[in-house]
């Protein structure tokens, strides 16, 4: 097993990696982007991408401490589900029973990939893929729908 320092230097260089690969990929509207901290610019969706030795995941998450904030931007995303899905390489799982690090419940979506371990780097190609297709799918989709989460909030 690794020290907390090792897995502190593994994981500051596996995004950093990942970062440099991702950089070289500009948004659906040709734009360069910060791809590690997707800007939704809208503070209750938040786009988290995890590693570990045992999968990847790939989330949309909405964080509101307002239940009924949270419940309305979920449900234009359920209206949304099929374009959203249709940009995805793959059908996504839709929970509203999920908590974040600090126990707050969310609601997210999410993809996995299973049996990839960040700590191996013949792995590391395969996790940088799919987070940049899912990122790519998240992209066209949200360009194009954005203004309609933009509007519920404001």
């Amino acid at each position: 097993m690794f020290s907390k320092e090792e897995r502190k230097a593994i994981h500051t260089s596996f995004w950093k990696r990942f970062k440099s690969k991702a950089t070289q990929h500009k948004n659906a509207e040709g734009k360069r982007i910060n791809w590690l901290n997707y800007p939704t610019k809208l503070k209750q969706i938040y786009i988290r991408l995890h590693a570990d030795n045992n999968l990847a995941r790939f989330s949309i998450e909405i964080q509101d401490k307002d239940p009924g904030i949270r419940d309305l931007i979920w449900e234009q995303f359920e209206e949304l589900k099929k374009v959203l899905e249709n940009e995805m390489p793959a059908t996504g799982v839709w929970n509203k029973n999920a908590f974040n690090a600090a126990n707050q419940p969310i609601y997210r979506i999410s993809w996995e990939i299973e049996n990839v371990n960040m700590y191996d780097r013949k792995d590391e190609e395969k996790i940088f893929n799919f987070f940049i297709d899912h990122l790519h799918g998240f992209d066209r989709f949200y360009v194009d729908f954005r203004e309609v989460l933009f509007g519920l909030l404001k």
